[in-house]
């Protein structure tokens, strides 16, 4: 018999056993009697079964189905491979860990190969700012300026965001600036997925470091992956969310207000409701 077909005739026994059907194949052909099915495809029986038998039944070899699994009552979970080691200590993946640092999370990054964004990247793009900051600005990922200089929103939507933030009444350094991913990606692309599952966990434990009042999700995907959801952001930007102990709201990316600077009104109303509730005020104006 082929032995894909042995297999699964063995695999139908099996299964009538562990189910106690026992007397319904008690007439049949023990397995240690089966042997290699001849070119012509019929297993044959040895001589001993034969005689003892008034019939001589053949098993064709025609493949059966799979069997159902067993009943879920009876099945034991399996052990892990001998191979998979033993974690010793937290996940560098966990959103809390005793004790954590932005140094330490910056020294568990290290020099990261963990998905495909480290082929193209010049330098990691961690981030910057007060590490004690009340407001802390989330972007999607470093661009071409941030991947040279190693530091987030440098570029030309890195001096808008300084702006914005200056026209809150305060300074870029009161603040604490990162991305969803720490890597820059090929063409200034979105992150994928992928990317940003691989990534995002460091994200988590800064925001848990810091612990800031107000966390800006500047644009879609920084937004999307901090609240779970695929709806776009007009859907909810400007509205306030609670998130792990901090407020969290949703406004334009400062590079969308490059390529669309009549959304400019709607940011600046969002950054006031901020201002609102941390009890900012604006400067005066320069005249």
């Amino acid at each position: 018999m082929d032995p894909g077909n042995l297999a699964r005739l063995e695999a139908w026994l099996q299964y009538a056993e562990d189910l106690k059907l026992g007397p319904f194949y008690r007439d049949r052909i023990p397995r240690h009697h089966l042997q290699e099915a001849p070119a012509g495809g019929v297993v044959a029986l040895d001589n001993s079964v034969a005689k003892s038998e008034s019939r001589t039944p053949t098993i064709s070899a025609a493949p059966r189905p799979a069997p159902p699994p067993a009943p879920r009552a009876t099945q034991k979970p399996a052990s892990p491979p001998a191979f998979v080691p033993v974690a010793t200590g937290p996940s560098l993946f966990d959103e809390r860990v005793e004790g954590d640092t932005l140094e330490r999370i910056r020294e568990d990054i290290g020099d990261c190969k963990r998905c495909k964004l480290h082929k193209s990247r010049t330098n990691i793009v961690f981030g910057v700012g007060n590490p004690k900051a009340e407001l802390v600005f989330v972007g999607e990922g470093p661009g071409h300026d941030e991947d040279v200089q190693g530091e987030p929103f440098v570029g030309r939507a890195g001096k808008l965001l300084t702006q914005m933030i200056e026209a809150m009444g305060l300074r870029r350094g009161d603040v604490y600036i990162c991305n969803v991913v720490k890597c820059r990606p090929p063409e200034n692309r979105l992150p994928e997925r992928d990317e940003i599952a691989t990534c995002s966990p460091f994200l988590l434990r800064q925001l848990a470091v810091i612990q800031p009042k107000v966390i800006c999700c500047l644009g879609a995907c920084a937004a999307q992956t901090l609240l779970a959801t695929n709806q776009g952001i007009s859907r909810f930007r400007g509205e306030w969310f609670d998130y792990r102990g901090s407020k969290l709201i949703a406004t334009y990316h400062p590079a969308y207000l490059l390529r669309n600077p009549n959304a400019k009104p709607e940011v600046w109303k969002d950054l006031q409701k901020v201002m609102a509730l941390l009890g900012l005020n604006p400067p005066p104006k320069r005249r």
